[in-house]
């Protein structure tokens, strides 16, 4: 079920929304909103209404404030459960009372209860937050004012009084009974490159030569049919800048709003990282002896090692990294190479490679490891690739203690895997 927003009474009912204005400060990375919100009740009867809106989960309210008929009402902070009873109370015994809270399982929608009107009056309400803004790829700060929260389905075991599972009326885009008028500020110390909106704008202007500020307005008439997007370009994203702001003298002591701030804005130019060079020479050496055409196992149609030997190698060689070099050994009693020395990897010398694997058979008699050894080594190295030896075999080796002396002796210039079978 998609649950969007709306202005409604307790049994679910559209109460007739006037006008939405909004006024936009940004200073560097930070967005400052006041938003107003004006509607009347048009019934003969009092209603209790409350009006549910999206926002950024990432903002902070820090005021709310309401005018009803001439009378104007300051929200202050309480606990929650304080704050539910105070406004129960106050309903009951016929006052004026005005509840906002954020909603129990999303963050990002907030519910305004307006409590009771009575027939013909007119509120307007004003609610002020501030949000840090996200930065896109290409560097520019965005803003979005969403016209309805972003569509989402209710979960099954959320609470019953979770403001997301209110009803909102849906009506052709030219009956929408309120329309949206914006204006916004735009401060950079470091210069405005460009700003870019998705929705008309009746005026761009810049102020100063420099370029430090803008300010524009949203064309009149919006229906606020779909989000309002701003894109901010600065001319020197990249370089720290500090905003202070006086606090309000007129605070109750010890209240943070009282005390002056700071605001360091720091959006460092890291350059993406480049992916590895992947190198390196890669030479497999394949047991060939008779040993290796026992099975694996005692068991019954076990695999026979030069198969089980096979199926590794094939796979490891269709993984090499492009632009490296390779090259496989058989050995025995003899060896033989598939290529006079290392080649580099491509997709035609692994498939030349793929088909003189699947020839391979366990025919070279003995496991004389050493020879092709001293042939590996002995060769130029491969500057930029180091040497990396793979070594498949059942084991069972000639002159055991001979081949780790010339393995260990080579053991600087070249990394040694050993893989049984």
């Amino acid at each position: 079920m998609v649950c969007p927003c709306g202005l409604l009474t307790r049994q679910e009912e559209p109460v007739p929304l006037k006008s939405i204005s909004v006024t936009l400060s940004i200073c560097e990375f930070v967005a400052g909103v006041s938003a107003t919100l004006n509607y009347e009740n048009e019934e003969k009867v009092p209603l209790e209404a409350f009006f549910v809106f999206p926002m950024d989960e990432d903002s902070a309210v820090y005021s709310f404030e309401a005018m009803v008929d001439g009378k104007k009402i300051m929200a202050e902070l309480q606990d929650k459960m304080k704050a539910h009873s105070d406004y129960e109370d106050a309903i009951s015994q016929g006052h004026q009372a005005f509840l906002l809270e954020e909603d129990k399982c999303s963050r990002d929608v907030f519910c305004c209860n307006v409590g009771n009107l009575q027939p013909g009056s007119k509120a307007e309400l004003t609610l002020k937050y501030v949000q840090e803004l996200p930065l896109e790829a290409d560097g520019a700060l965005r803003y979005v004012l969403p016209a309805i929260l972003n569509p989402r389905y209710e979960l099954s075991g959320w609470p019953e009084d979770s403001c997301l599972k209110m009803k909102t009326p849906v009506v052709p885009l030219e009956d929408l009974p309120y329309t949206l008028s914006m204006v916004a500020t735009i401060s950079s110390q470091h210069g405005i490159q460009n700003i870019q909106c998705n929705c008309p704008l009746s005026l761009i202007e810049y102020l100063g030569d420099d370029k430090t500020s803008a300010q524009i307005t949203l064309a009149d008439g919006h229906k606020f049919d779909r989000d309002v997007e701003l894109l901010i370009y600065y001319s020197e994203v990249h370089t720290p800048s500090v905003a202070v702001e006086m606090g309000k003298p007129t605070t109750k002591p010890d209240c943070l709003m009282g005390d002056p701030c700071a605001m360091v804005s720091f959006y460092p130019n890291i350059p993406e990282a480049q992916p590895p060079i992947t190198r390196g020479e890669f030479v497999f050496l394949m047991d060939r002896s008779g040993s290796m055409q026992c099975p694996m196992s005692k068991q019954n149609k076990s695999q026979l090692r030069i198969e089980a030997a096979k199926e590794t190698l094939t796979l490891l060689l269709k993984s090499l990294p492009m632009g490296c070099y390779f090259n496989v050994y058989g050995f025995g009693s003899r060896y033989e190479a598939f290529f006079p020395r290392s080649v580099r990897y491509t997709q035609l010398t692994m498939e030349q490679a793929l088909r003189r694997v699947k020839l391979m058979r366990a025919d070279l008699g003995g496991t004389e490891i050493l020879a092709p050894l001293k042939n590996i080594y002995s060769g130029h190295s491969i500057r930029g690739h180091p040497l990396q030896l793979f070594v498949f075999t059942d084991g069972e080796v000639i002159d055991t203690f001979s081949v780790i002396d010339e393995v260990q002796s080579n053991s600087l210039r070249h990394s040694f895997l050993l893989m049984g079978t």
